[in-house]
């Protein structure tokens, strides 16, 4: 397999004077990128359609077949507050569900490679959850049609500095997809090949993510929006779900909101409110 040149998302990440590493084939992107951290700069990227050890949240596995799947690892440096350094994997997951949906519904002249594109995929805060085929399931799994097509990890470097990982899904085929709960770009609808839909994808996931954490370092209503925008797209916001703990504990509860802290809030059986940090979401239904 040829290494993908990736040229709309060269000219993105090389635009802010990162650096963008595209290989042939690596164990992890995210341990690549966590190794070389010191030496690169804010929004350097590494990248490959053949990624053989990834690992996803909870430590899980992450089935990525050969040239059918894109695993990219995003580096983050910024004057973030912990508290949003929290809201990172989020905005994440709102930046990939923007680049996802792009992908699937492209405008008509064909944005798909960069903040513009980004942007023009946003729906409005009061656009209905129901009629999105693309939505985020808390913290950052993207779903399409209600099946996952693209998991977020991230991690922090021994500098301080976050990688945001990232697995999509790109060609696999619907039969030969790893889960019934998973589907792929391409058994969403999309079109094109591999290399072409991880180009789309990585140039607006990209963008994405650096406009949102300048806006987080920016603060006031810039961050306000963007937090705005992580809500506006989870649809775990309004389900029933079953929240498996760490602890070991599972709750079935209505999912309310996402609070300031970047924490799911949930409203138990018994009209009790509270916010949860870490937890493994499955939604249920709509309330």
């Amino acid at each position: 397999m040829s290494t993908p040149e990736l040229s709309r998302s060269r000219a993105a990440v090389e635009s802010s004077g990162a650096v963008l590493d595209v290989r042939e084939s690596t164990g992890s992107t995210n341990a690549d990128l966590l190794q070389a951290a010191s030496g690169l700069p804010d929004g350097s990227v590494v990248a490959t359609l053949d990624q053989t050890a990834g690992r996803g949240r909870l430590d899980r596995s992450w089935t990525a077949p050969t040239g059918q799947t894109l695993a990219a690892s995003v580096l983050v440096r910024a004057d973030l507050t912990d508290r949003d350094r929290g809201w990172l994997p989020l905005v994440a997951g709102a930046a990939m569900r923007d680049a996802v949906r792009a992908a699937l519904e492209p405008a008509p002249d064909d944005r798909a490679d960069g903040a513009d594109a980004s942007r023009a995929s946003r729906p409005a805060d009061t656009e209905a959850r129901g009629t999105e085929r693309v939505l985020v399931k808390w913290p950052n799994d993207v779903l399409v049609d209600g099946r996952k097509v693209c998991g977020i990890l991230c991690q922090v470097a021994g500098d301080g500095a976050v990688v945001v990982g990232a697995g999509v899904n790109l060609t696999i085929p619907a039969d030969a997809l790893p889960t019934p709960n998973a589907t792929s770009l391409v058994a969403a609808g999309a079109t094109g090949d591999a290399a072409g839909l991880a180009d789309a994808v990585l140039s607006v996931f990209v963008t994405g993510v650096r406009e949102a954490v300048v806006a987080l370092a920016t603060g006031g209503a810039d961050a306000d929006a963007v937090r705005s925008h992580v809500r506006a797209v989870c649809g775990t916001i309004g389900a029933r779900v079953r929240l498996e703990l760490p602890d070991g504990g599972v709750v079935e509860a209505d999912a309310t909101g996402i609070d300031d802290d970047g924490r799911i809030t949930i409203r138990d059986r018994d009209g009790v409110s509270r916010g949860v940090a870490v937890g493994d979401v499955t939604h249920l239904r709509y309330a």
